[in-house]
């Protein structure tokens, strides 16, 4: 396993902390939420200030030396809310990487059945652990939750959860998607992001 894989197994993703990718990616993470703030489950509005300031750069820029530059890239524009210019850079990467953002952005749509078909792509990744742990301490946290972690992830029921989440529009199961969204994205963040020792 990489070194990113050992690291993944941090489960306190409140210590997050989006200084360890740079100053450039610190101050766009900055302009809301510092990598902290759940995402939506579908699409949604972000700070002019964030767009214009990843319009201008590059992956090259933000995370040279990092394992997946292009993928992080499309991790950041999926943080803020932009399907489509995540979509543009992830179709490109071909990777599980590229196909785990991809199918991350198309469950986010929503579209279930292509969501699905990228995660059939991403197989195994060596962030599913950490993720399934997290996932569990989220849903214990969340009273009447259903939705079962397991010891293996398996990003199949969490498409069908987000569906339910959405459709249900319960307050318990929407934060624990959300929650368990932001836990996704912190790991395959930093997975991708964080620089090569």
């Amino acid at each position: 396993m990489s070194s990113a894989g050992v690291r993944l197994r941090q489960l306190d993703l409140t210590l997050f902390d989006s200084t360890r990718y740079g100053d450039a990616v610190q101050r766009i993470l900055a302009l809301d939420g510092d990598g902290l703030r759940p995402m939506p489950l579908g699409g949604g509005d972000a700070p002019e200030s964030a767009l214009r300031a990843l319009g201008e750069t590059d992956a090259g820029r933000l995370f040279p030396g990092s394992y997946a530059a292009d993928a992080a890239m499309g991790g950041l524009w999926l943080y803020y809310s932009q399907l489509e210019a995540a979509h543009t850079i992830v179709q490109n990467v071909p990777s599980q990487e590229g196909s785990f953002w991809h199918g991350i952005m198309h469950r986010r749509e929503p579209d279930a059945g292509n969501a699905a078909y990228w995660f059939r792509r991403v197989g195994r990744h060596a962030c599913f652990p950490a993720l399934a742990e997290a996932a569990g301490a989220i849903v214990e946290r969340c009273p009447g939750v259903k939705f079962e972690a397991g010891s293996e992830w398996d990003p199949f029921g969490f498409i069908d959860f987000c569906e339910e989440a959405r459709r249900d529009r319960g307050p318990a199961a929407m934060r624990a998607a959300k929650e368990i969204q932001l836990a996704e994205w912190q790991l395959l963040f930093d997975f991708c992001a964080r620089p090569l020792d």
